[in-house]
């Protein structure tokens, strides 16, 4: 026996929901705020899938229950065990299996409607695959580029774009005769077409870019999720999926013009790789760089007025958001002023850093966003930068020749002192030679990001 749900008291079930995803959307846009925001999506996706399994169409639960069975023993762990570190690519994954589910579901309907379907509907299911199959080898593809699979540098070749849009063009006309002739062949065309589309939009887009191509997939499993709604007549879902789809687009624009892009020059080519690198190691090859160790910086820090730590993706590869909480602590203790600086796109994903903050309890007034703290860099005594390369690196407005050049950076080179805590010599995830090892001011501490900092604060517990 089952509970099954009024079709009135069903849409006011989805209507609740509906407004549960967007208090928590609301919620996201604010550290502060965040977590109660994550309150609300779960609580909204409890109701959602509540009431959909008291749905009068739902007849059966056997193969839901056994996909939920399936897919919690494969989360749950992999939720359990995962790192911060890895969380962009878990992203991307999450990303291909909405545009994978989006694709299954629009062959399987257009196969369990035995009668001939109307136009609508097959133009429908050709809406909901096309953007299924794109999201999914799409995604499938940011996934390698961000696990290390595959290379983070811009695989292009000569008239890439006109292919991508020779293809396009196909797809388009073979889609429209799917829908006018209604044959399953034209369909698996259309399909086969969309999910080389998928690899072909990834492929040219490098290292830099990655956190606006995460937000852009991001989007395009939100309109993929869009159209499978229409499709099953799910208005929640439909609901859900434009949330998804224009937060996603929304945050892709307003990162693309923090990096002085379009979305349309990322998604054609885009940025960060290539042989920029060495034109701008050779450039700087005889200038030396100088080094420091943990003492003299933490002299230095002890010392200052104002000190500003840059965090990047080698402070969460190496988990050191904690002993820099610490460090920032002791030296506030102390009569400085500590403040965070953050770049839009530091990290591999939109708001890595501010997230490894948050879970390291640093206060929000502590973190300042590029646009603020710019102004306040050339006052500052010191800045500690902890494995934050490409936005960072002075090319970007210097170097014509760089492929990040016109890329806003946190200007750090400004300051009195910097040091630069990094592994090795290794340029970043763009690819290219930081200029800033090689200023008068900058000086670099090698070795991992967590250990010198816990060595930085041990220092200052001897002083």
């Amino acid at each position: 026996m089952r509970l099954v749900l009024d079709p009135a008291y069903l849409a006011l079930a989805y209507l609740a929901a509906a407004i549960l995803f967007i208090l928590g959307l609301k919620g996201l846009t604010h550290p502060a705020s965040a977590r109660r925001g994550n309150l609300y999506a779960v609580a909204g996706m409890v109701l959602a899938v509540a009431a959909t399994l008291c749905n009068p169409a739902v007849r059966s639960y056997g193969f839901i229950v056994a996909g939920v069975a399936i897919g919690a023993a494969i989360g749950i762990p992999l939720a359990l065990k995962i790192r911060m570190t890895a969380m962009p690519q878990l992203v991307a994954a999450l990303h291909s299996f909405v545009g994978l589910a989006a694709t299954l579901v629009a062959v399987g309907t257009y196969y369990a409607h035995t009668a001939a379907p109307d136009k609508l509907l097959l133009a429908e299911i050709g809406i909901g695959g096309v953007i299924g199959a794109i999201t999914f080898t799409g995604s499938l593809v940011a996934f390698g580029k961000l696990q290390g699979l595959l290379s983070g540098s811009p695989v292009v070749f000569k008239g890439q774009h006109a292919l991508n849009l020779l293809l396009a063009a196909i797809m388009l006309a073979v889609a429209a005769a799917f829908v006018l002739q209604n044959r399953p062949a034209w369909l698996m065309v259309v399909l086969a077409i969309a999910f080389l589309l998928g690899v072909l939009l990834v492929i040219p887009i490098g290292g830099a870019d990655m956190p606006v191509v995460v937000s852009m997939l991001n989007s395009y499993s939100g309109w993929a999720a869009a159209a499978t709604g229409f499709t099953l007549q799910n208005h929640l879902l439909i609901i859900t999926g434009a949330l998804v789809g224009f937060s996603g687009a929304i945050l892709s624009y307003i990162m693309s013009k923090a990096m002085n892009r379009s979305i349309v020059s990322i998604v054609l080519g885009g940025f960060g790789g290539g042989d920029g690198g060495a034109q701008a190691l050779d450039a700087v090859a005889g200038r030396g760089v100088k080094t420091a160790a943990v003492e003299d910086a933490v002299f230095v820090m002890v010392n200052a007025a104002k000190a500003v730590i840059v965090p990047g993706y080698g402070m969460a590869v190496a988990q050191a958001q904690h002993a820099l909480k610490e460090l920032m602590e002791m030296l506030s203790a102390r009569g400085v002023e500590v403040k965070f600086a953050i770049h839009p796109v530091a990290g591999r994903m939109p708001g890595h850093m501010n997230v490894l903050l948050a879970e390291a309890d640093v206060p929000y007034e502590n973190v300042v966003e590029m646009d603020d703290i710019n102004p306040e860099l050339a006052a500052a005594d010191v800045v500690l930068v902890v494995g934050a390369n490409d936005v960072t690196n002075p090319a970007a407005k210097s170097d014509r020749a760089s492929p990040i050049y016109g890329m806003p950076i946190l200007e750090v080179y400004k300051a009195r002192h910097v040091f630069f805590v990094k592994r090795s010599m290794s340029p970043g995830y763009a690819g290219i030679e930081n200029r800033l090892f090689y200023q008068e001011n900058c000086s670099l501490i090698f070795g991992d990001a967590k250990k010198v900092c816990e060595r930085m604060v041990a220092e200052l517990k001897a002083a």
